[in-house]
């Protein structure tokens, strides 16, 4: 999946690869998702054609209606069990060729479960257009009526809009759209934090209408904690640390969405201000765009392109002392730097990148160079790791074991581990039933911390990822220090 097309590529516990939207799920609603929650046309498709081979449809002909649309409901059921109230999003515009399967299923679906089970959200949007300085409902009139041309009245419009939406308007959006005008709910740009959202739809009374809808009783809305979460992140005079996310697709904000979304919870979790600044690790003067940070982050990545670009990161971070925190590619960047730096190996390098270096500090494991298929070889989903008493993740973490997620497919090379001890390297993290490294650490540096899986997976908005808060910290720490030397 090429971030140029998907954005970031999020990976949940059981070794799903989605799309970046489920992580969102995942942050707003605090519960972990599973490859069951990512229904693709794909994966649908795939399913309907593998049964019809199998004889499952006993010779009828296959269709998009029931075949297909049989096979969306048994999905959409099937994450039901045990649930109140399940959340369906279909992705796409109103129209669009791709979505209609999608969007007669969950029609079909309404007729089958009946009134009172099922509530149509539509999102739309109210443009406001400054040469007349005016917001426009036709783009909401004709999404409406192209969705009621489809069988789905909508019982909910949420109206995106950059100005506030007069109530007039929305009484002409409710009439135009046959919908309570209750139920016409404004959603304005919120600025740079999306988690203010939920506090404003609630303000709208979007919470209300739904639970009317559905007829399940009003119930007091539990937000205290997401409050606070959003008053801790919009106040003032909180001190100011400069985190480098040293990359190769940083011109696309969506291919690390999840690193931007864990440093900000960090931030806020820490009371700091978080300027993040974007490095492409291609650009000649590298070095002095990573001098104006006080932290040094490189996150993962597949490929060649770039990766001595930072390699050399990874130097800058060891030798100048600041807080440096490499993530799955940007784990294995920094064992090759020490091994041609400090470990005097000028020719390590990685198999992936280089499969005749005599050096093979990162190489795939025997066991996967068997595996044909290019997704069998990759270690994917959650993973065990036991982590070294007294190590800087262990002290982050507050615990002797923990669980995180993965997605690569060559390791460090255990070969070797000895001579990176040797020269100060540690291994603090390494997974119980393979003995893979996880975590490595160099113990007399301010704070330099890598890791081969992402953490940036499981970090919420109200509960950071603790190796996040202590790179923040850390680096809040040489911000200080060089403040002081300097004074």
């Amino acid at each position: 999946m090429s971030p140029y097309q998907h954005g970031e590529v999020f990976v949940t516990d059981d070794g799903a690869e989605t799309d970046l939207d489920l992580g969102h799920y995942e942050r707003f609603l605090g519960q972990n998702m599973g490859r069951d929650n990512n229904v693709t046309a794909g994966q649908v498709y795939a399913a309907v054609l593998a049964r019809e081979r199998e004889g499952g449809y006993l010779g009828k002909t296959v269709q998009v209606v029931p075949h297909v649309t049989d096979e969306i409901k048994g999905r959409i059921l099937a994450v039901a069990r045990g649930a109140e109230v399940v959340i369906v999003e279909v992705g796409g515009t109103v129209g669009d060729i791709e979505s209609l399967p999608f969007l007669e299923a969950v029609r079909q679906l309404g007729h089958e479960v009946g009134e009172g089970r099922i509530c149509y959200v539509h999102l739309t949007l109210v443009p406001y257009i400054r040469a007349a300085e005016e917001l426009k409902t036709k783009p909401t009139q004709h999404s409406v009526a192209k969705l009621r041309e489809i069988g789905i009245r909508p019982h909910v419009l949420i109206c995106r809009t950059e100005r506030d939406i007069p109530a007039a308007m929305k009484a002409k959006i409710a009439l135009f759209c046959d919908v309570n005008a209750k139920a016409v709910i404004q959603e304005k740009d919120v600025g740079p934090s999306i988690y203010s959202v939920p506090l404003l739809l609630q303000k709208e009374g979007l919470d209300l209408q739904i639970l009317k809808l559905l007829r399940l009783g009003v119930r007091p809305a539990r937000l205290e904690g997401w409050k606070r979460m959003v008053a801790a992140s919009a106040a003032l005079g909180r001190p100011r640390v400069t985190i480098a996310v040293a990359g190769k697709y940083i011109e696309l904000k969506d291919a690390y969405k999840s690193i931007r979304a864990a440093l900000q919870h960090a931030a806020v979790a820490e009371g700091l201000d978080l300027e993040i600044q974007a490095v492409d690790v291609e650009r000649k003067d590298l070095a002095a765009e990573l001098g104006r940070a006080d932290g040094i982050l490189i996150p993962g990545g597949f490929g060649d392109r770039g990766v001595e670009g930072k390699i050399a990161a990874a130097s800058w971070a060891r030798k100048k002392g600041v807080p440096f925190f490499g993530i799955c590619l940007g784990m294995q960047a920094a064992v090759i730097e020490f091994a041609r730096s400090v470990a005097g190996l000028r020719a390590a390098h990685s198999t992936e990148f280089n499969p005749a270096t005599p050096h093979p500090v990162i190489d795939m494991m025997e066991e996967q160079k068997k595996v044909r298929q290019l997704g069998g070889t990759m270690r994917l989903g959650g993973y065990a790791c036991l982590l070294a008493p007294g190590s800087r993740a262990a002290r982050a973490y507050g615990s002797k074991a923990v669980r995180e997620r993965h997605r690569h497919r060559y390791e460090v090379n255990p070969r070797y581990l000895p001579l990176f001890a040797g020269r100060g390297l540690r291994v603090t993290g390494v997974n119980p039933e393979t003995e893979l490294v996880e975590i490595v650490e160099i113990p007399a540096h301010p704070w330099f911390v890598a890791v081969q899986f992402h953490p940036e997976f499981t970090s919420r908005p109200v509960a950071a990822h603790p190796l996040f808060r202590a790179f923040l910290r850390a680096s809040r720490s040489k911000k200080m220090g060089r403040h002081t030397s300097g004074s």
